[in-house]
């Protein structure tokens, strides 16, 4: 029987579908960070590596517009309630309906973007000029089509989450970085630098093509007999009226980094490549154990049926679970980025001629990231049970607010404030990511305090918190000395890495147990066959 009119599948669990967008985001991210080493071994700090990561923000902003988080966010409550009122056939017509609509405005998006690009360039790399600004033009308009593609991909994650198949969604831009890293071997060493970017952005738009590749099939066979047509119906207009105020706040990251990177263009060459080296770190926990996490809620949150007293318990139960696991990985992850940030960038970036410098460079930007570590990742699960109340002006308020600070507070640790130190203007760039995780704690403390008022407290035991810290810092206290001891014998950055790196995880998880703080490990052990 077609699974359009089967509804026999067992909703998975929390735990376990956020396991599954854990792995498959942690392939994809080992990818990406291998991608990012052959990057730096070849780009380095340049100004073609500034050129690369600006220029792909533009083609970017069209994913985030139509992609991943805004149209998972506003399509799957919707899709997920429809199923789970068992109207599978009206769920299968708006998967449809929404597919023949993102064609048609991402096809008209990339056709407009590709004609503006020199206009576009000035409103994310103003202080970009002559050959570089020439250089990012070329990059952005071989990007677009790929974003294009990209989106579609988005909207095959959006049924396949509903579905409860995790898995394939966040693992297919494995392909995408094996594409570049094909690229790099390819050409690399053979063409200058100019031409070899090119060749690696082509790399980008081959793999965002096999993106969409590989989870069509498997979309297919849920929605199968497809009729792909325009429906202007009720469900469809609920997912349109979702729509704007959640790219607003889903999207807060990206205009955040939009920002970001619009001031590091003024700061000199490497501002906008050391942000974008510190961003790949840094997201790395937040998608592991931010976004899998939430993305695994947010259709189990949207099924929940009932009166508004079981809606809100159920939501509280399965939130103060969630926020428990967060805080259980997100912890250890920001005290190793300010802590062992240097081991962390010299192990995956140190290469060719990207040198010590750059590595402390981009440390001292990793480091401003972790003060806001904790409250977007957590943050992200709090809008995620705002949209399965179909509230979504409630985040996007926040979020606009997170923005606007972000901005002025950005702007004046970014430019008058090293020149008020006397310090040169490229550290400005610590200033943007510090300004920036203190905007997210303001946007986050506004989500939990809303609400709470809408559903009841959610628990967040202080004390717990309190000996996740502790045993993260004594931990990083041991590494930081092991470091201090390697630092005169061992000259391979990389088995620096994984010596400190190595002690410093299993102290944490040591630690956590013996604190009374290391139930998820449990969990996670369990899940994979070893007994606790």
């Amino acid at each position: 029987m077609s699974e359009r009119t089967n509804n026999a599948q067992p909703a998975s669990g929390g735990r376990g579908s956020a396991a599954m967008v854990a792995a498959g985001i942690l392939l994809s991210r080992i990818t990406g960070l291998i991608s990012f080493r052959v990057f730096a071994h070849y780009f380095g700090n340049s100004d073609a590596a500034d050129c690369f990561r600006a220029g792909f923000r533009i083609p970017n902003f069209l994913q985030n517009l139509f992609g991943e988080g805004v149209l998972s966010a506003s399509f799957i409550p919707v899709y997920a309630r429809l199923r789970a009122e068992g109207r599978h056939e009206e769920a299968s017509r708006l998967a449809e309906a929404i597919f023949a609509i993102l064609f048609l405005a991402t096809a008209l998006l990339v056709a407009i973007g590709v004609t503006i690009t020199p206009w576009l360039i000035d409103l994310i790399a103003p202080g970009f000029h002559g050959e570089k600004r020439q250089l990012t033009i070329t990059l952005v308009r071989i990007f677009f089509p790929g974003a294009g593609f990209l989106v579609f991909s988005a909207w095959c994650l959006g049924i396949l989450n509903s579905h409860r198949k995790f898995f394939l969604p966040y693992v297919t831009p494995v392909l995408s970085n094996l594409a570049m890293i094909a690229a790099f071997f390819w050409r690399g060493g053979a063409v200058p630098a100019e031409a070899l970017v090119k060749i690696v952005a082509w790399g980008s738009v081959v793999g965002s093509v096999l993106q969409f590749g590989v989870q069509l099939p498997v979309v297919l066979r849920f929605l199968w007999p497809v009729t792909v047509r325009l429906n202007a119906g009720e469900h469809v207009r609920a997912v349109a009226r979702n729509f704007a105020p959640v790219f607003v706040a889903r999207g807060v990251v990206q205009i955040s980094g939009y920002i970001d990177a619009w001031l590091a263009s003024f700061l000199g060459t490497g501002a906008v490549a050391a942000i974008s080296y510190a961003q790949t770190l840094y997201l790395l926990p937040v998608s592991l154990f931010g976004m899998s996490v939430s993305a695994a809620e947010l259709p189990e949150m949207s099924s929940a049926l009932g009166t508004a007293e079981e809606i809100g318990l159920a939501l509280r139960t399965r939130m103060a679970r969630a926020l428990s696991q967060i805080a259980f990985f997100v912890v250890p992850s920001g005290v190793a980025f300010l802590a062992l940030g240097d081991v962390i960038v010299a192990t995956i970036y140190k290469t060719g001629v990207f040198g010590a410098r750059d590595v402390t460079y981009v440390w001292a930007v990793l480091a401003g990231s972790t003060v806001g570590l904790l409250a977007q990742t957590s943050g992200r699960l709090f809008s995620s049970a705002f949209y399965a109340l179909r509230d979504t002006r409630t985040p996007r308020n926040f979020a606009l607010i997170r923005v606007a600070l972000t901005f002025g507070l950005g702007y004046l640790a970014a430019l008058p404030l090293p020149r008020m130190l006397g310090v040169d203007p490229r550290w400005g760039v610590v200033g943007l990511t510090l300004t920036a995780g203190i905007a997210g704690w303001v946007e986050f403390s506004l989500l939990r305090w809303s609400l709470q008022k809408r559903i009841g407290r959610v628990e967040y035991p202080l004390d717990r918190l309190a000996r996740l810290w502790l045993a993260a810092l004594l931990a990083a206290a041991a590494g930081f000395a092991l470091k201090m001891a390697l630092h005169p014998h061992v000259h391979s950055s990389v088995l620096t890495g994984v010596l400190v790196l190595g002690v410093y995880g299993t102290l944490y998880l040591a630690l956590t147990r013996l604190l009374g703080v290391g139930e998820h490990l449990d969990g996670v052990l369990r899940r994979i066959g070893i007994r606790a």
